[in-house]
């Protein structure tokens, strides 16, 4: 039996350590954390200065029985989980858990899992950081009392089944706020005006443009008047010389927001490939807000550039960390082993890992020059004068390896290589042609830029992105989706041997893809929260809270004095919140039905976003109809509004039976002989479907359910032998049962389906 046992989150990480270890070290898992904060009662002892009631999970009581047994039978006990908050706290719950005495443990930490840095950390343990396990214990035990607090509130303020948080309820905010810009703003229109010329030789061509756009269609015309007959030529031709230089290494959020850019990748998925590549080896930390390297990570990168790319490739920087919160690591997430430039592993982790070693060695070699040319252009007509810019590449210099994507990335800003030029050049009209541009709303976030500005803000800390947006999806206050965009038709103005024509042209404007949306019942939720707790919505008041963390982490702060200083105001307010506040359900009074002369009106009901016509105080019941998906409280015209009532719609008959249309709970059908047939996404709008599309529906689903049926036995009716995705299979009791591919499915017998039954058991449900 092995001497030490080394406790790790998760088996991967074990099964790394695990080679670098002797036979004395028995490496163990724990799968995440082992206990948290009980359901009942908050799982706070408010009474008794806000003491956590922690009890192990139900799905860990069995590793957590396995563990104290194997820690009783060994001299040290070595806990190695992260070495952030969150890691300190599991360090701290399994010495609890295990009732491990402290000459029994040594708590032990690493940036990376590299046989170095583990044999280093075996050699200097330390104690658990009681520091940093009361700061993971104070965001644990405000973010349990505001979330257990404000949720009921909402329950009976504004709809049964909805929850709050702290952190997600100021991220749902931001997008709110973003799409009521978005909604208020109004675009306004001005005119490119780009020129195109021959040089004397007739064979080169250069593009130029007025420095500023042009207001008016009519300004434009006169501008072109002017131009016709007049001559170009070059007035001025000025160098100068441009540098960019690398951006830092990674952090958390540097790297969500590049894989969410260069490669499509949402927030989580970044985080949990990453965590793939830190438990095998291969790269440091994941969470981190450190953009430092060590001096043996700057050593290798040197090495690796000099080798690859040339001794006047090589630039050593040392970065420093800009985010005042950042302590929760010291390094920035580089590869282990900088001179190893790729990976195995399946092609996600591949590419994030190639994307990793880019950033980490860019970071380390030097800057692009450049040579940037701006040429300007006389009208002798105008006083108006056009400019030609290029820029030549003179050195690449750390582009070489990498260039990092911005959010804005809509087209290409880099600039063309002119040809040779000299002053007082003329130039040979081809044309001028003048276009118009719409000035366009701020961006909607992704989930990588609402991690930036999450960060910019002082919101949250790496460990609790990917968890808050994932979050506020899964409450339903956010949908993250693409639109389609609008047909917009634009005017183009166009100056060409002598002649001034105009044309209207079409473009597609508005589309989005991935980005953030509020649901209305985001948008209600957040007015509430907004209107009723301040505080809690407050983004510099949230901010201060991080703050407040780290305090307790650096240990110039009590824990439970600071949640004291919280809640105790806190539930003041949401007590009396309770007593004196309004119902809120986003009510919108759309206008009159011109049928009944009733009231119109959208808010949020029982079952979602709905319109109403009537009140229920009036002698007649008021009529009820869900809006549609694209459909939401805020934007919502009457028409449209009065087009949901026309459903249910009677659109014919089949079979003697009526074919009814509707909408319902899972989205728009067609009902026949009491039977449901759904509507097609994208393709059948349930106002205008005809009768011989519902039919072919109809149609449609019987013969694939007449395909699923493969055998049913008349003595027992339980029994069916169906056709499934991946195959025929047999259907009993809400139990699906495996047929062997030895047997044929329509031979077999009510006692062969029997006895594959039998011989399968029970199936027990998760």
């Amino acid at each position: 039996m092995a001497e030490n046992i080394v406790i790790v989150e998760s088996p991967a990480k074990a099964k790394t350590i695990e080679k670098f270890l002797g036979k004395d070290y028995l490496v163990l898992s724990s799968f995440g954390h082992i206990r948290d904060l009980e359901k009942k009662n908050f799982g706070i002892d408010i009474e008794n200065n806000y003491c956590p009631q922690y009890v192990v999970s139900p799905d860990k009581k069995k590793i957590v029985a396995e563990l104290k047994k194997k820690a009783k039978s060994v001299k040290y006990v070595w806990l190695a989980s992260d070495e952030d908050r969150e890691g300190e706290a599991i360090a701290w719950h399994l010495k609890e858990e295990l009732e491990l005495p402290d000459n029994k443990i040594k708590r032990i930490v690493f940036h990376e899992i590299t046989k170095d840095a583990i044999l280093k950390a075996i050699k200097t343990p330390r104690d658990i950081d009681y520091n940093l396990v009361n700061a993971q214990q104070a965001r644990r035990v405000l973010d349990r009392l505001v979330g257990f607090e404000l949720s009921p509130v909402l329950w009976k303020k504004v709809k049964p089944k909805l929850s709050a948080g702290r952190v997600q309820s100021v991220a749902v905010r931001l997008i709110v706020e973003r799409e009521r810009e978005i909604n208020e703003f109004k675009s306004t229109s001005s005119y490119k005006v780009v020129a195109n010329f021959n040089l004397s030789d007739n064979k080169t061509q250069i593009k130029a443009e007025l420095p500023k756009n042009i207001l008016k269609k009519e300004d434009v015309i006169i501008f072109l008047e002017k131009c016709k007959d007049s001559n170009f030529n070059i007035s001025d031709i000025s160098k100068k010389p441009g540098v960019k230089n690398p951006t830092a290494p990674f952090t958390t959020s540097t790297l969500q927001q590049e894989a969410s850019r260069k490669m499509g990748f949402s927030v989580s998925k970044t985080m949990t490939i990453a965590q793939k590549l830190y438990e095998a080896g291969k790269i440091t930390y994941m969470r981190t807000d450190s953009v430092n390297l060590s001096d043996l990570a700057l050593n290798t990168a040197k090495q690796v550039i000099i080798k690859e790319f040339g001794e006047e490739y090589y630039k050593r920087r040392q970065y420093k960390t800009k985010s005042k919160g950042a302590q929760e690591a010291h390094e920035a997430i580089r590869p282990t082993y900088i001179n190893t430039k790729s990976t195995n592993g399946n092609n996600d982790e591949q590419r994030l890992y190639e994307l990793i070693w880019k950033r980490t060695v860019a970071s380390q070699m030097s800057e692009a020059k450049f040579e940037k040319t701006s040429v300007t252009i006389d009208i002798s007509k105008t006083q108006e004068k056009f400019i030609a810019s290029g820029e030549v590449l003179i050195f690449d210099g750390f582009l070489k390896v990498y260039f990092e994507s911005s959010d804005n990335d809509k087209e290409d800003n880099n600039k063309g290589i002119l040809p040779p030029m000299k002053t007082n050049d003329k130039l040979q009209l081809i044309n001028i042609i003048g276009t118009e541009k719409f000035s366009y709303h701020s961006a909607r976030y992704t989930e990588a830029s609402l991690v930036r500005k999450l960060e910019d803000l002082g919101i949250g800390r790496p460990s609790t992105y990917a968890p808050t947006i994932s979050t506020v999806q899964t409450r339903g206050y956010v949908v993250k989706e693409d639109r389609e965009g609008v047909e917009r038709k634009y005017n183009q103005v166009l100056l060409e041997n002598n002649n001034i024509s105009e044309t209207i042209k079409k473009e597609i404007t508005g589309a989005e893809k991935s980005k953030m949306f509020p649901t209305d019942i985001g948008l209600v939720v957040n007015d509430f929260l907004v209107k009723y707790f301040e505080n809690i919505m407050d983004y510099n008041f949230t901010a201060n809270i991080e703050k407040e963390f780290d305090e307790i982490a650096f240990g110039k702060m009590q824990w439970t004095k600071m949640v004291d200083n919280f809640y105790k105001p806190f539930h003041t307010k949401v007590e009396n919140t309770v007593e004196t506040s309004e119902r809120n359900t986003g009510e919108r009074v759309l206008g009159n039905d011109p049928a009944t002369g009733k009231t119109i009106i959208v808010r949020i009901g029982r079952y979602g976003p709905m319109a109403q016509i009537g009140n229920s105080d009036e002698e007649d019941k008021p009529k009820f109809a869900a809006l549609r998906k694209n459909q939401h409280l805020e934007t919502i015209t009457l028409e449209e509004a009065l087009d949901l009532f026309k459903l249910p719609r009677t659109i014919g008959e089949y079979e003697d039976k009526e074919v009814v249309i509707g909408i319902g709970r899972f989205g728009p059908y067609v009902r026949h002989n009491n039977k449901f047939y759904s509507l097609k996404k994208d393709v059948d709008d349930p106002m205008t479907i005809e009768l011989n599309r519902a039919i072919e529906l109809i149609e449609e689903k019987r013969k694939k359910d007449k395909e699923k049926v493969i055998k049913i036995f008349d003595e027992n009716k339980d029994v069916q032998v169906l056709n499934g995705r991946w195959g025929p299979y047999i259907a009993y009791k809400k139990n699906n049962y495996r047929i062997p591919k030895t047997q044929d499915a329509k031979e077999l017998s009510l006692d062969d389906c029997m006895a594959l039954i039998d011989k399968a058991g029970t199936k027990k449900k998760k």
